[in-house]
């Protein structure tokens, strides 16, 4: 029965992939996963997991995944999982609005050095809007952050590199 089920999803989805040239399913879990990888079953395995999972409607809601709603693919994979794994010590960084880890993650959304000051003062301002609790996802700090920059002048640009 799982052979049949796995043959059908890449039957149904060869289709789909063979229209998604080189962006490996979209958005998406998929695409995160078998991300610079090319070649038909990358493509095929991509799309299914974003098909079967139902990932790319939420991601495209959220703006996560790789998922933008102003129709723009981004992938925020480097940045989250920096998030994921530093989470306590970001934390702790933007409540104080400097560290190293703080300054890493600015390094990874691509903030100029003449923006870095406000970066670190508007983490540090909204610290308690981006970590709500000790238990935040890390797709809630994603989409929070992002929030916190395009709401400010200065930095709004940045919010599509997370």
């Amino acid at each position: 029965m799982k052979k049949i089920i796995t043959v059908l999803s890449l039957v149904l989805a060869l289709p789909i992939a063979a229209f998604a040239g080189d962006n490996v399913g979209g958005c998406g879990v998929g695409s995160m996963v078998f991300k610079n990888q090319s070649g038909l079953a990358p493509q095929v395995l991509a799309v299914t997991t974003n098909g079967i999972s139902g990932n790319q409607t939420f991601g495209i809601s959220t703006g996560t995944l790789g998922c933008s709603a102003d129709g723009t693919v981004h992938s925020n994979m480097k940045t989250a999982m920096f998030i994921e794994n530093n989470k306590q010590q970001l934390a702790r960084d933007m409540s104080v609005g400097s560290g190293e880890t703080l300054a890493s993650l600015s390094h990874l959304i691509g903030i100029d050095a003449k923006d870095q000051a406000a970066f670190n003062r508007v983490t540090k301002d909204n610290m308690a809007r981006i970590f709500t609790n000790d238990q935040v996802a890390t797709e809630q700090v994603v989409t929070s952050l992002r929030e916190v920059l395009a709401s400010d002048a200065q930095l709004s640009h940045y919010q599509t590199a997370l």
